[in-house]
Formats: structure tokens, C-alpha cells, sequence
């Protein structure tokens, strides 16, 4: 199985800046994929864990157009633990980018890699509850992520995998 052609398949469209699969879904799926800080152009590209799996990401879309990012921006700044998590995410999240980066050359100068999660320059408001539901996917013990994501119920879908015909299309 081609991870990169299945994520193009579950994306409808090629990935930019694809690196690899790091959480797969409990069908052996992909369903977070990290990217590079620069795609081959050297444009920025300030996402670093890709949701990608259909049914979490028709699912975070959901709680977005509820209000879902005000929601959690507002919770984040009232919440010490919340916003605690959030500033040890963010830190983190510079840190793997500029790891990630290297020595490529890159169109701003380096500036995108000091951006948080989803590119956020200001982590006290959120951007994308799909980024920020990838990275506690992608790594464990980031808790406004994880409180994200129990808001999904269930967390992956019974019975079989969304892009379960992806698998079954010889991709």
C-alpha cells in the first residue's frame, strides 16, 4: 500500500509537502501524516500533522462550524491547564518544525518555522481544530487536543474504515 496515494485519495487532491503517515487509524489507514515546514517550492507550509483520515475530519469540521475555534480559543485562555498545554504545544511545535526544516531553502527567510499549530502567530486564538486535534494524535499528552477530540464520539468509525475502498481499490 502506497501511503502517499492513499492520502491523496482521502485529501481528493496530491498532499503538499508530504513526509510520512505517523498515526494510523485502528484499520492500519492513514489518518495524520506529518509535513515538511517547506514544500518543494520552498513555500511555507505552517501545518506540520495533517489530518487526513475522512470520518475525524468530517467530524472536526462539524464542531468548527458550531463555533467550535471561539469555543476553544475562549476555553484556552481561561483554562490554566488548557493554555499551559496550548504554550508547551506551541513550543513544540517550533522546535519539530526547525528540526524538520534543516538546511532547505525556504521563500521566507525561515520566519514561518517561529508559527504555531496551523500557523497560528498568535497561539492565544486558534486557527484549525484539525490541526490541533492531529498534533494530540500525533503526539500524546497535548491535552487542549485531546479535549478536542473526546468531543468526537466515537473516536474512529465501528464497523469498518471510511477509506476502507481505498485499501480495497489496490491504491
Amino acid at each position: 500500500m502506497d501511503d502517499r496515494a492513499v492520502v491523496a485519495r482521502q485529501l481528493g487532491r496530491q498532499p503538499r509537502a508530504f513526509r510520512r503517515v505517523v498515526v494510523r487509524c485502528p484499520y492500519g489507514l492513514p489518518a495524520v501524516t506529518e509535513q515538511a515546514p517547506y514544500d518543494r517550492d520552498g513555500e511555507p507550509f505552517p501545518t506540520t500533522y495533517y489530518l487526513t483520515c475522512s470520518y475525524l475530519v468530517a467530524a472536526i469540521a462539524r464542531l468548527e462550524a458550531a463555533g467550535g475555534v471561539e469555543r476553544w480559543s475562549r476555553a484556552a485562555a481561561a483554562d490554566r491547564t488548557l493554555a499551559a498545554s496550548l504554550a508547551s504545544a506551541t513550543d513544540d511545535q517550533r522546535r519539530v518544525r526547525r528540526s524538520l526544516a534543516g538546511a532547505e531553502g525556504a521563500s521566507d527567510g525561515g520566519a514561518s518555522l517561529d508559527l504555531g499549530i496551523a500557523g497560528a502567530s498568535s497561539p492565544a486564538h486558534l486557527k484549525c481544530l484539525h490541526a490541533h486535534a492531529a498534533y494530540a494524535l500525533a503526539r500524546p499528552g497535548y491535552v487542549l487536543g485531546e479535549r478536542i477530540l473526546a468531543e468526537i464520539q466515537p473516536r474512529w468509525p465501528t464497523g469498518a474504515c471510511c477509506s476502507e475502498t481505498l485499501r480495497a481499490d489496490g491504491v
